[in-house]
């Protein structure tokens, strides 16, 4: 299953009632890229920590479904067959995510586009097992008519592709 993982800044988009990834426009383009499901982590520099997000398995997304554009948007908002929120409680991705842990943030990698590999690395071992807490999650709900947006979370970086 191709993966995308990426590392957040702050809270919001997805909206985690909802399941909307792109409410807020976070992660402009690379939500344009094909994957079939999206791990979110919290980022390990202040912004996260305020959060409280930071070194969090933060939510998943399963078999993502396109949902249109805003207007003003720089890339489609996306639902999922399968979503799971966790946000503030989810897991420390060093202590049950290690391989996960150490290619993200030992290399300071924003986004990555994961492939399981043939040899099935630890990588694919923990990505495996991340993508198994969502798979009985329900369906992320449709997106409110009026086309709101959260403005808790308001992506403020309209640069490479993210926030």
């Amino acid at each position: 299953m191709r993966t995308l993982i990426y590392k957040r800044t702050h809270i919001g988009d997805p909206d985690p009632k909802t399941g909307v990834f792109g409410n807020n426009d976070c992660m402009g383009s690379v939500r344009e890229r094909q994957f079939d499901a999206v791990i979110g982590i919290g980022g390990i520099g202040p912004e996260p920590k305020s959060r409280g997000i930071a070194g969090k398995l933060n939510w998943i997304g399963i078999d993502p479904i396109r949902d249109g554009y805003d207007s003003d948007s720089r890339g489609p908002r996306l639902r999922f067959h399968h979503f799971q929120y966790f946000g503030v409680g989810g897991p420390p991705l060093d202590e049950k995510y290690p391989a996960l842990a150490s290619r993200m943030y030992n290399k300071n990698v924003r986004t990555l586009m994961h492939s399981p590999s043939a040899a099935g690395g630890r990588l694919d071992q923990d990505v495996k097992k991340i993508l198994r807490l969502a798979e009985a999650s329900p369906r992320s709900k449709q997106r409110d008519k009026r086309g709101s947006r959260d403005t808790g979370g308001k992506c403020r970086s309209k640069s490479r592709g993210g926030c």
